[in-house]
């Protein structure tokens, strides 16, 4: 926020923190004119109603897009903000040129911050979409079908290079620590590099641009401050 001229305040609360005391914090940011944007981070301590506190967050700082309305007009193709990390997806989309229309697009992972969010982006565009999961048969099928492959199920590479059709464009929204302590996505990345024609890396792939958008929903969040 600093390097882009944001001004930003951080709370850390304990985990076993009362959560009247951080729906206050929440209340006082909503009613504060010199923030416009507030999210939460995610995952809470198992005693919150994280759906409690997220509905919390006044619609016009919601940044995160994570409000049931702002879901719902994603769902309707008039989102007030798109969700960060799908949203940086499609830039990556944008940047490198891939027209989406109708390409064969398979989203592994159906969780309502990427894997719901980027298939109804992908629809938007043009896309034909599959969306995969834990109960899906042959995986591999699916994938190799894809000219577009997003990997955004939580496991340390679960995509192999022989999943990944020829040519495909391929974005890995993994982040998993290995033993070592090094960090790797859900696409093994050493594999589909040599299938894929375009592959994000992990790290340094959708991690800064997830950053990147969160910072460009403030900034229209304030803007619509500003013209209002």
């Amino acid at each position: 926020c600093a390097q882009a001229g944001f001004h930003s305040e951080k709370y850390v609360f304990a985990s076993d923190a009362a959560p009247a005391e951080v729906f206050a914090k929440i209340a006082e940011l909503n009613a504060d004119p010199k923030i416009h944007g507030i999210l939460v981070q995610l995952p809470l301590p198992k005693h919150f109603d994280a759906e409690a506190v997220l509905e919390a967050i006044a619609a016009e700082k919601d940044v995160d897009g994570f409000r049931a309305e702002n879901v719902g007009a994603l769902m309707q193709g008039q989102p007030c903000f798109i969700p960060c990390t799908p949203y940086g997806a499609m830039k990556f989309f944008e940047e490198a040129g891939v027209d989406l229309k109708g390409k064969e697009a398979v989203v592994v992972g159906r969780s309502n911050i990427v894997g719901k969010p980027m298939a109804m982006l992908l629809m938007h565009a043009g896309a034909t979409v599959t969306v995969c999961h834990s109960q899906t048969r042959d995986l591999k099928a699916h994938c190799l079908r894809a000219d577009i492959l997003v990997a955004a199920v939580g496991k340390a590479k679960m995509i192999t290079g022989d999943m990944v059709k020829p040519g495909a464009v391929v974005i890995d929204v993994g982040i998993n620590r290995l033993p070592d302590g090094k960090l790797c996505g859900d696409v093994d990345y050493e594999s589909a590099s040599q299938v894929a024609s375009f592959i994000t890396p992990v790290p340094g792939g959708v991690g800064p641009m997830t950053i990147t958008m969160l910072l460009a929903n403030t900034l229209e969040s304030a803007e619509r401050c500003a013209n209002a």
